[in-house]
């Protein structure tokens, strides 16, 4: 008998969604982006996606006009993130 793998629903996220996702966890895709942490479903993601987001945490978390995070953090964040990149 053959076993079928299982695998999760899968959702594409565009760069607003991931924006939503990481910045207001009371959103649909907040609450998707948590459902991806567990396990219940997966999240795939283009690279323009992630560049929106850097885009936008480069730009507007400043701190004496330079950006608070480093690129080995900013990294390291997309890396922990439970995202299928593409």
């Amino acid at each position: 008998m053959l076993m079928m793998e299982w695998r999760p629903k899968g959702y594409e996220f565009d760069t607003k969604n991931l924006i939503r996702a990481l910045f207001a966890e009371h959103t649909d895709e907040g609450k998707l982006l948590e459902a991806a942490a567990c396990g219940y479903v997966e999240i795939f993601a283009g690279a323009n996606a992630w560049n929106g987001v850097l885009w936008l945490i480069m730009n507007t978390l400043k701190q004496d006009g330079k950006p608070v995070y480093t690129g080995e953090e900013l990294r390291a964040l997309r890396e922990s993130l439970p995202i299928v990149w593409r």
